[in-house]
């Protein structure tokens, strides 16, 4: 079905609009941190997920353009809901599900953290007891360099317990520069991807999940979000999974990998998982989405799995 030309004008404009509001920098990690920054304003007993150190990583030209012209942002969220129907809501509950794994996993003992694409995750800032646990943050140069002078300015210096491992993972070993700064390869770690693959290369997908299963200790676990393929290769029956793929690629982010549907579990365990376990939107919306959030509605294309090396 052809979208009608005034619709696709609009839904054009949109993103023409929010990529100049935005500037320079990722376009799609922003508008997530904007997501986090607005969920975490609400009252503690209706915001899904908490994140106080988004304010700090945003880009200060959008919240004022949102305080100088109210109308226009109201008419762009009223747009963005209409074309990603629930988006947010996912997005918030994506972050509640990888921070309560990230809680859980603390607890059962993991010795090391790896968050691959790091991005303006506040994770080893924000979760009690990862003050005494390794952190990896591995991103591409540019993006980690404006992310420590933040943290810097939140904290006064960096925390020591975090190690910044610059690197472009379409483009270098990410493996290799792990290993040159202390990564310890036979300890139970924690691997996190979160709005990360369908970014990459298939191959490259398959290079990180085959250097995390050679080079990490027994009960080893990883933890990503994922699109399927559909969504990717713009056979989605959904509009929603053709809407967010034109975006992307209109915001000049395209989706590179996706799952087909109902193969994860076969996809993992042939790269060496085991103890497969997929999350869907649904799952958390019945977890997490009760008495005043209960007519909060989500978008059901993305999907969670998280897996133990065998």
């Amino acid at each position: 079905m052809e979208i009608p030309e005034n619709t696709e004008k609009e839904f054009n404009n949109m993103n023409k609009m929010f990529k100049e509001i935005t500037g320079p920098g990722s376009k799609t990690a922003m508008g997530v941190l904007l997501v986090r920054y607005f969920e975490s304003q609400k009252p503690k007993d209706e915001r899904i997920c908490y994140d106080p150190y988004a304010v700090y990583f945003i880009n200060p030209d959008v919240l004022e353009w949102g305080v100088h012209y109210p109308d226009e942002a109201k008419i762009m969220q009223e747009q963005l809901d209409r074309f990603f129907p629930g988006r947010n809501n996912s997005i918030v509950a994506r972050v509640r599900f990888f921070d309560d794994f990230v809680k859980k996993s603390i607890d059962e003992g993991i010795e090391q953290l790896v968050i691959l694409g790091a991005g303006y995750d506040s994770r080893a800032y924000r979760i009690e007891g990862l003050e005494n646990i390794k952190t990896f943050e591995v991103d591409h140069p540019a993006t980690q360099n404006v992310k420590m002078e933040k943290i810097r300015t939140i904290f006064g210096s960096l925390p020591g317990h975090v190690v910044y491992v610059p690197c472009n993972l379409e483009t270098e070993d990410f493996g290799q520069r792990l290993i040159n700064v202390g990564y310890i390869r036979h300890v139970k770690t924690l691997f996190l991807m979160e709005g990360l693959l369908m970014y990459l290369q298939p191959k490259v997908v398959d290079e990180i999940l085959s250097f995390i299963v050679k080079n990490s200790g027994k009960n080893s676990s990883i933890l990503f979000d994922y699109f399927p393929q559909s969504a990717v290769d713009g056979s989605s029956k959904l509009e929603a999974g053709r809407n967010i793929r034109n975006q992307v690629s209109q915001l000049g982010e395209p989706f590179k990998f996706g799952i087909k549907e109902g193969t994860v579990d076969a996809f993992l365990t042939q790269r060496g998982f085991t103890q497969v376990c997929n999350v869907t939107i649904e799952d958390c919306k019945k977890a997490y989405f009760q008495g005043i959030n209960k007519n909060r509605i989500v978008d059901s294309l993305k999907s969670f799995v998280y897996a133990v090396v065998q």
